[in-house]
């Protein structure tokens, strides 16, 4: 069983390389200028990336102590709402729906 406290210094660096991943996709999208509407998966991407840089930033701020309780926790809604569209951005670059 985890710590609760120890939840930030597992979504930073999460957070952190997905925020990669999603700028590596974005640049294959426009490299291969997959789907049918090239700009919907990079702003859907574009959209997902800041939502993994504030989770990054309010993970920081709590483990420095700045807000602690409030910090950690929104990080954890960003983190979750950024992978949940991360998901539904695959699942719609993989069938070709966008």
């Amino acid at each position: 069983m985890y710590d609760r406290k120890d939840l930030p210094q597992h979504i930073l660096p999460n957070s952190a390389q997905l925020v990669g991943v999603c700028i590596t996709v974005i640049s294959l999208v426009k490299a291969l200028h997959i789907g049918h509407a090239g700009s919907v998966p990079d702003k859907l991407l574009a959209i997902d990336t800041l939502l993994f840089t504030v989770s990054a930033v309010l993970s920081y701020a709590s483990m420095r102590g700045i807000r602690s309780a409030n910090s950690e926790k929104y990080a954890d809604y960003f983190f979750m709402l950024g992978l949940v569209e991360l998901g539904v951005c695959a699942f719609l670059l993989a069938f070709e729906i966008i």
